[in-house]
């Protein structure tokens, strides 16, 4: 199972080179400390430490491109991905992606400990749905879904439609869909559903970006140890 493979491949590459800064680094300490101060000396060790600690407790993988029939693109160094695909019907998707933007608390019990509360968070992450036609001379006007993708389901929030050329500086993007009726609401989930946008891919979001967000703050120690060691 692709999940499972992203959570068992290890990948060296993603912290090779800030290890080799790090056995670098450890050789020059004595020369750095002479023309550092006590401060500097030491910030530069916790962070080596701190890259050493997070390579070792969570090595992260290298990202999967593809998952079903959707080709993902990372966006390193950025809080987002993106996600194409093409539908049976013949309609271009895309899939705008954050990383972890907020959380909320399950409902637990008064007594709960911390460990179960710990559990007992579950984190949002925001997408950006857009569909259309492919027309012969250029393509349709875009549907477009404004959804939230929790640890085990998918969320619509919103429905509305994009005009290519006239799009209104603020358009009326419809109602909350939680709102409307509830036979067109399921319409939309099965319309989404039969695209392969659904619970299993906000399943493989959270382990995807799980996974960046450990790339991510490597790579970010590892930037700001450089800045210590020129």
């Amino acid at each position: 199972m692709m999940l499972r493979s992203l959570r068992s491949s290890a990948c060296k590459s993603v912290c090779s080179s800030i290890l080799r800064r790090h056995s670098a680094a450890a050789a020059s300490d004595a020369l750095q400390s002479q023309s550092q101060s006590p401060f500097e000396s030491r910030l530069r060790t916790i962070l080596r430490n701190e890259i050493q600690y997070q390579h070792d407790y969570a090595p992260p993988h290298q990202p999967v491109t593809e998952f079903n029939r959707f080709v993902v693109e990372d966006r390193p160094g950025q809080q987002w991905i993106t996600l194409r695909s093409e539908s049976a019907e013949g309609e271009n998707i895309k899939i705008e992606a954050t990383m972890f933007d907020g959380s909320i608390l399950a409902n637990q019990g008064s007594e709960c400990d911390d460990e179960e509360q710990q559990e007992a968070i579950h984190l949002h992450i925001s997408m950006l749905v857009d569909i259309w036609r492919k027309g012969e001379e250029t393509d349709h006007d875009p549907m477009e879904f404004v959804c939230s993708a929790w640890p085990h389901s998918l969320e619509i929030q919103k429905v509305y439609t994009l005009n290519r050329l006239r799009s209104p500086t603020q358009p009326y993007m419809g109602p909350d869909i939680k709102n409307v009726n509830s036979k067109l609401r399921t319409g939309f989930y099965e319309f989404l559903d039969a695209r392969g946008i659904n619970g299993d891919l906000s399943r493989f979001l959270h382990q995807y970006m799980m996974n960046k967000d450990r790339i991510e703050l490597i790579q970010w120690l590892g930037k700001v140890q450089s800045y210590f060691e020129k």
